[in-house]
């Protein structure tokens, strides 16, 4: 067990504890073409680009520049946006076990996420646990998206946290190394068993 007691656990919401993957949406309009599909999504809409919404740019301005440059993929760029919902398949059942147990013990929890206000409502009505958290920080609200500092500064501003005694949760290691940076303990998800171990060991489970 960790030697310094943790209060308070601070999780990232996409590919933690919801599913999201633009690949759902596109694999089927690709006609099982996964190298096309691949290309598209690496090319023509890449995650640079999805991350200029997460943290705050409007879907409609970001979807019509990118039209402009790839007349030939407009429909399906215009997609990201009119058909996000169908990028969104579901909760990942462990992970909300885990959160819920965590929640019975009584911990305080909290979420950090990029994510664009204009599609965090679409969330919001899916996913219940939602409103376990007592403060999720949406990047695309406060105009700043993780790695950035900022909106892990503004994290321990509004949730008056001490990161040494702070689990941090994401599935990207540039969040997580740049959670450790400012005192956070942190862990990168990549598994809920493993998450489990984690939780376990600092004595939270």
């Amino acid at each position: 067990m960790s030697s310094i007691l943790l209060d308070a656990i601070v999780f990232d919401l996409g590919g933690v504890l919801v599913d999201w993957n633009p690949r759902y949406l596109y694999r089927p309009l690709f006609g099982g073409d996964d190298a096309a599909m691949e290309d598209f999504l690496a090319r023509v809409c890449p995650a640079e680009w999805n991350h200029q919404m997460d943290a705050g740019r409007p879907f409609a301005d970001a979807v019509a520049e990118r039209q402009r440059q790839f007349p030939e993929h407009a429909h399906h760029i215009g997609l990201w946006h009119t058909s996000w919902a169908q990028m969104l398949r579901g909760e990942i059942p462990e992970t909300v076990e885990l959160l819920a147990a965590l929640r019975e013990r009584g911990h305080r929890l909290l979420a950090l996420t990029n994510w664009s206000t204009e599609t965090f409502p679409v969330a919001r009505q899916r996913f219940a646990f939602l409103d376990w958290f007592e403060d999720i920080v949406i990047s695309g609200e406060v105009k700043l998206a993780k790695p950035d500092p900022r909106i892990f500064e503004l994290t321990i501003q509004r949730g008056r946290l001490d990161p040494a005694r702070t689990l941090y949760i994401d599935d990207l290691e540039r969040n997580v190394e740049a959670a450790r940076s400012l005192g956070f303990r942190a862990h990168r998800f990549d598994h809920p068993a493993r998450l489990r171990l984690e939780l376990q060991r600092h004595g939270l489970l």
